[in-house]
């Protein structure tokens, strides 16, 4: 069993990344909804990480910033995905407090070099000076600079041909700390309509892993079960994202209903609120 690194224990540093660097796995799941009470408690269930999801929800800047003060005792490091890979969006996640960043389709050497800049200080990149907010989240008694250089994580997805044909160089840019891998992402550029299991997506995904190793990154990929994270650790891949809160709402629902051998559509799965337009009138 792998002993948890909670930011208390590590002044100064982040735990996420001291927990691969350990060699060890970590486990992530995804918020997508505008409540800090859902966040706070995820953050306490036993997750390495929060990857808080800005691509494809409406999660807020604010919301952000109150997810990281709510979050500050609790053992789940706070990670982000912007909408895309530009330095501006990064900075501004990085000024609410989190600790890492996950860049969309880093599908080049460009977009890889940028997202390294994005998350370091001049001279070693290019994020603006103006961490006030942040600095309030990680206290760090010699120097936040410094303190940020070294513990902001770059998380470099790759999700489209264009990826995957410069993965090699991509996964060679000194500070991406892990290569993830967006596998529905990646299955549509290939023409393959979010198909999980066909043999040129097998084929993309052993070509990533490879390079990944060969530079020696870390591994990510989704992990939707245990069943998933456990296969997929054999074969080499430690940082896991599992899906979301809503994910986890519904398949918490699925089995207490299963329990009580109710079925799907009886628990009231997919049955609208509200009856149609025109009903009723």
């Amino acid at each position: 069993m792998k002993a948890k690194l909670s930011p208390s224990a590590l002044p100064g540093k982040n735990p996420l990344k001291e927990l691969l660097r350990k060699g060890q796995s970590a486990i992530g799941v995804v918020v997508t909804v505008n409540n800090v009470e859902v966040a706070a408690r995820l953050a306490a269930l036993g997750f390495d990480f929060l990857w808080l999801e800005t691509e494809h929800s409406p999660l807020s800047l604010e919301t952000i910033r109150n997810i990281v003060l709510a979050t500050r005792c609790l053992p789940a490091v706070l990670l982000a995905r912007p909408p895309v890979n530009e330095l501006w969006t990064a900075k501004r996640l990085l000024d609410m407090g989190v600790l890492g960043v996950i860049f969309p389709f880093t599908s080049s050497l460009e977009l890889a070099r940028r997202a390294v800049a994005a998350c370091r200080y001049p001279p070693r990149g290019l994020r603006g000076s103006g961490a006030d907010l942040a600095r309030l989240r990680w206290p760090e008694a010699a120097n936040y600079y410094d303190f940020a250089d070294e513990s902001v994580l770059v998380v470099a997805m790759i999700e489209d041909v264009e990826g995957l044909s410069s993965i090699d160089q991509i996964a060679a840019v000194p500070g991406i700390d892990v290569i993830f891998i967006g596998t529905s992402d990646l299955s549509f550029s290939l023409g393959l309509r979010g198909e999980q299991h066909h043999p040129r997506l097998e084929a993309a995904v052993a070509r990533i892993t490879a390079a990944a190793k060969r530079h020696g990154k870390v591994l990510g990929r989704p992990g939707r079960t245990p069943e998933e994270v456990r296969r997929f650790q054999a074969r080499g891949f430690r940082f896991f994202m599992t899906g979301s809160e809503l994910d986890l709402l519904e398949a918490g629902a699925r089995r207490f209903f299963k329990s009580l051998n109710r079925s799907r559509e009886a628990a009231g799965f997919g049955k609208a609120v509200f009856p149609p337009p025109g009903i009723g009138r």
